[in-house]
C-alpha cells in the first residue's frame, strides 16, 4: 500500500466532517451516497469506502440496507469523540494513539498471562495458521492480525480493558495492511505472533510482554 492511502483515508474523514458542518446535517440525517462524495471530493470510491467503514467501526454513522449511510447519534461516547478529534486534527497525535495502546494492550497481556483459557490458546494458534494461509495466496492477513490482537485482550478477562483497547485499534485497520506491506514483514509478524502464543501458553509473562512489545516495535504501532 502506498504511503499515501492513509493520509488520502484521514483526509476524506476531515472533509466529510466539514460536509457535515456545512450542510448542517445532524442525528438520523442521511448522508451522500459513496459515488456523491466520490464525485464531489474527486477521491476513489474505495478510499471512501475506507472512511465510511472507521467511522460506522466507531458507531458514529450506521448503513441501512437499500436506503443509505446515516448520522448516529453518539451520545455518551466520549472516548470515540476523543480518538476522532484527534485523528481529524493532529497527525502526530496519532502516536500518542499507538503509545495507548500499547500500554493498554501490554497491561492486558500481564493479565492474560495468568486468565487465559485453553480454548483462547487454541484460538490463538488457529488465527496464526489462518495468517500463513492468507500469505500464502498472496493476500495481507489483516483481519487474521487484527482478531489477534482482540484475542489477547480478551484474554485478560477484563471488559473495561477491551472496550479502551477496541476503539484505538479498530478505527483505522490501514495502518496494519500498511506495516504488513512491507517486504518481508508478513512472515515476520507471524513468526512474532508464535512467539508470544507459546511464552502464553508456558503462562510466562516476562518472555511474553518482551515479544509482544518488541512485535509491536516492529509492526510500528
Amino acid at each position: 500500500m502506498s504511503n499515501d492511502q492513509p493520509k488520502v483515508y484521514i483526509e476524506i474523514i476531515k472533509q466529510l466532517n466539514q460536509i457535515i458542518r456545512n450542510d448542517q446535517l445532524k442525528s438520523g440525517d442521511r448522508l451522500p451516497s459513496e459515488r456523491e462524495l466520490s464525485e464531489r471530493l474527486q477521491v476513489g470510491r474505495s478510499s471512501v469506502r475506507e472512511a465510511f467503514r472507521a467511522l460506522e467501526l466507531l458507531e458514529l454513522i450506521e448503513t441501512r440496507r437499500g436506503e443509505g449511510t446515516f448520522i448516529k447519534k453518539v451520545g455518551s461516547h466520549r472516548l470515540v469523540e476523543i480518538i476522532l478529534s484527534f485523528i481529524l486534527n493532529d497527525d502526530s497525535a496519532r502516536q500518542d494513539l499507538a503509545e495507548t495502546r500499547r500500554i493498554v494492550e501490554v497491561e492486558a497481556l500481564r493479565l492474560a498471562c495468568k486468565r487465559i483459557t485453553d480454548e483462547q490458546i487454541i484460538r490463538l494458534k488457529e488465527l496464526i495458521e489462518k495468517s500463513k494461509s492468507e500469505w500464502s495466496h498472496g493476500d495481507f492477513p489483516v483481519e487474521e492480525d487484527y482478531l489477534f490482537h482482540k484475542t489477547i485482550v480478551e484474554a485478560c478477562h477484563n471488559v473495561l480493558m477491551l472496550n479502551l483497547w477496541v476503539p484505538l485499534v479498530e478505527y483505522n485497520k490501514v495502518s496494519i495492511r500498511e506495516s504488513l506491506s512491507r517486504k518481508g514483514r508478513p512472515e515476520a509478524s507471524i513468526a512474532e505472533h508464535e512467539a508470544i502464543v507459546e511464552a502464553l501458553s508456558r503462562k510466562n509473562e516476562d518472555e511474553a510482554v518482551q515479544a509482544l512489545e518488541k512485535h509491536l516495535q516492529n509492526s510500528r504501532f
